[in-house]
């Protein structure tokens, strides 16, 4: 049971701290094109132009690019720019092997 309370509170964390302006400003750090972050989170392009521009997707597509972007090494924290993290890696690096996968947009 605990180990639940812990993983729904380190996404609802990744859900605050991960904004639209962090989804582009991590693509311009990475030199990563919307197709490239789609082919690596499993988002489509759509729901990152989507997102990116301020509209609302699911918490589970959110979180595929949160924690996709994270395994890069990135960090988000609300009123900054991603920075880098020291060695720091995200806890779901493979977004595809979520078990709610299948909801992502």
């Amino acid at each position: 049971m605990a180990s639940l309370a812990m993983k729904i509170t380190l996404e609802r964390i990744a859900l605050f701290q991960f904004t639209p302006k962090h989804s582009a400003q991590a693509r311009a750090m990475l030199d990563w094109s919307l197709e490239q972050l789609s082919r690596e989170s499993g988002v489509s392009v759509d729901a990152i132009a989507r997102f990116e521009a301020g509209a609302e997707v699911l918490d589970v597509t959110r979180l595929a690019l949160a924690y996709r972007l994270e395994a890069e090494g990135l960090v988000f924290f609300p009123g900054f720019a991603p920075g880098r993290g020291m060695g720091v890696r995200g806890s779901a690096p493979d977004p595809v092997g979520r078990a709610d996968f299948a909801m992502i947009e």
